[in-house]
């Protein structure tokens, strides 16, 4: 039995004992994912890995922040709590600790990397799963001011997703408008980067959303890229052009939540049509989603856009941004329209029509079938990088 318990002087890595039986040995790394979708996409990985390691099919060694986020039988971990603490960890995690981790486990089939970057490990097979989309965020020069972390991300990302990146056998991302900017950016061949959707969302039986007042909704974390300045000059104009209390505007931030969330609160915060709520967990977002009668969503740029498909399941009218990923996340839906992101007057004319019972923008939009290489399961991802 090979003693892997002891503690890596050079990285301060805790290697926990593993078993020396020959199977086929999977390395799942994903250090930098703690919450939100992104640990979700964890969860849902290990949870399906777990299952094949329980019947003998593999191995699984997961590389985490903490094993407690993400515990499942069958796993083996190595936990990795310090590698968030700056990008000169997360840097020196990926290109020199997780290379002397694959020297130790030795004989790896595949390495799995589920967070974006392509570490410099030794394997017989590498995959990356890719859901940062901020390489095609176009910002603007106040979104320094308001997050310099975020335009520092769109434009350094490409770069790290550069490092290694024909190392993978397979690139993984959620659409295919993804796999084409990517295959472009990155001149890449669109037969190694391979579609995995989300799982579709249940249709869900809501109540009537209340009448007395029309509700638009706009769910998201109050990130530049959001957009959200479209919505509430949109809700500005339309409750100076209608009056007040003919609709409300429901956003999930507050104005403590950052800059950007205090800069929007600070022009916006007067006008009365306007409700900033404050995060809202996903419990009491089914019940918001209750009482909605449209959603709102402008977004710049998304991987997927969550908040589209879980509402597009009541079958009530969306109105989204026109731009690739909104189109392909709501596919299926039966009530859309769209307008351009940048376009406030657009939003506006629409929920105005909304508002006057005029749906003639609505319309069911066909399912979307994504072209070859696809996969739907994590066993499938499995499967497809090491074939």
């Amino acid at each position: 039995m090979t003693d892997y318990s002891k503690t890596d002087k050079l990285s301060n890595v805790q290697l926990y004992e593993v078993n020396s039986s020959r199977q086929s040995l999977i390395v799942v790394s994903a250090v930098n994912l703690r919450k939100g979708g992104t640990l979700a996409i964890l969860q849902d990985c290990l949870q399906a890995l777990s299952a094949m390691a329980l019947q003998g099919e593999v191995r699984v060694v997961a590389l985490v922040h903490r094993r407690s986020l993400c515990d499942y039988p069958g796993i083996e971990y190595i936990e990795l709590p310090w590698s968030v603490r700056s990008w000169v960890h997360r840097l020196w995690c990926e290109y020199v600790t997780m290379h002397g981790i694959s020297l130790r486990l030795g004989d790896i089939d595949l390495w799995l990397s589920l967070h974006d970057t392509t570490p410099c490990v030794k394997a017989r097979h590498q995959a990356v799963y890719c859901h940062n989309s901020y390489p095609f965020f176009r910002w603007h020069w106040r979104h320094l001011w308001q997050n310099y972390r975020i335009v520092c991300f769109a434009l350094f990302t490409r770069w790290f997703y550069r490092i290694n990146l024909h190392r993978n056998d397979f690139v993984i991302v959620q659409q295919s408008w993804f796999r084409d900017e990517f295959a472009k950016m990155f001149c890449l061949d669109k037969n190694r980067i391979v579609v995995f959707p989300p799982k579709a969302s249940t249709p869900l039986d809501f109540p009537t959303a209340p009448a007395s007042l029309f509700t638009f909704l706009y769910p998201a974390y109050p990130d530049v890229h959001k957009n959200f300045e479209c919505v509430c000059e949109a809700a500005e104009a339309l409750e100076q052009e209608l009056g007040r209390g003919r609709f409300e505007v429901v956003l999930t931030t507050t104005p403590e939540a950052n800059r950007y969330s205090h800069w929007l609160h600070r022009k916006w915060g007067h006008v009365s049509s306007i409700r900033f709520c404050g995060f809202v967990p996903k419990e009491q977002l089914l019940t918001l989603y209750a009482q909605t009668d449209c959603l709102i969503f402008p977004s710049h740029v998304e991987t997927w856009g969550l908040p589209i498909s879980e509402f597009a399941a009541t079958g009530r009218p969306m109105l989204l941004a026109d731009l690739p990923y909104a189109h392909e996340t709501a596919a299926g839906s039966q009530q859309t329209a769209f307008f351009n992101p940048d376009q406030p007057r657009q939003l506006q004319h629409l929920m105005r029509q909304l508002l006057q019972g005029d749906t003639s923008s609505l319309q069911a939009l066909p399912v979307h079938a994504p072209q070859p290489p696809i996969v739907h399961s994590w066993r499938e991802v499995v499967k497809t990088a090491m074939s």
